[in-house]
């Protein structure tokens, strides 16, 4: 790859990277549109890997190309949503029925750790991404490859209606709550407690994003 070529992938990779953590942190509602020019002056780049960009959270569920209106932000209908999170549901109890005695917590307690640090920081997209990781890390530990990207592709759709959600619980209800939640769910992991595992994902809240 010549030195051209690999300065263009590293601007689509920022252009992934930015654009993906603004709409899963809430930044940009589902259905709102996207318009390059906005987007080339914010990001500081060309059109070029802005549309490869887009193109790639397109694949990825999180954009939408709408024939001559451009592009915006992915939108689910309450069917969709509803058949996700019951797709969620059973990637979480198959996976948590194949976690194996005494796992190696280290990816876990790290997700944890950060989202503790994000809660006190109020940093929105660090702790959407930290949401997001530790209940990939809970399937991790199932020590099924392809279940658990499985899994975080429907979590990341989710996460673009969790994402508006979250941000208005946040106005009501205290951030570390949502800390105390996993840290329960954590304990459960530690002891080993399939039924406190699964009643800790029950209860986590996840139906409430329904609405």
């Amino acid at each position: 790859m010549s030195d051209e070529e690999l300065a263009a992938y590293s601007l689509v990779e920022l252009a992934v990277d930015r654009l993906r953590r603004d709409i899963l942190s809430g930044r940009n509602d589902p259905g709102e549109r996207l318009v390059e020019e906005q987007l080339t002056r914010r990001l500081g780049i060309s059109r070029a890997p802005l549309r490869e960009a887009m193109r790639l959270l397109a694949q990825q569920g999180l954009i939408e190309h709408i024939p001559r209106r451009g592009a915006r932000v992915a939108t689910l209908s309450d069917d969709d949503v509803r058949e996700l999170y019951e797709v969620r549901d059973v990637l979480e109890r198959h996976a948590v029925g194949g976690i194996p005695a005494g796992p190696d917590l280290t990816g876990l307690r790290a997700a944890l750790d950060v989202m503790r640090k994000a809660t006190e920081a109020g940093d929105r997209p660090e702790l959407a991404n930290a949401h997001r990781r530790f209940h990939t890390e809970v399937v991790r530990l199932s020590g099924n490859r392809q279940l658990t990207d499985l899994y975080e592709s429907v979590l990341v759709r989710i996460q673009l209606y969790m994402a508006v959600n979250m941000r208005r619980e946040a106005e009501v209800a205290r951030a570390e709550d949502g800390v105390h939640r996993h840290e329960r769910l954590f304990a459960a992991v530690v002891a080993g407690d399939v039924q406190g595992i699964l009643t800790a994902l029950s209860d986590h809240g996840a139906r409430a994003y329904l609405t």
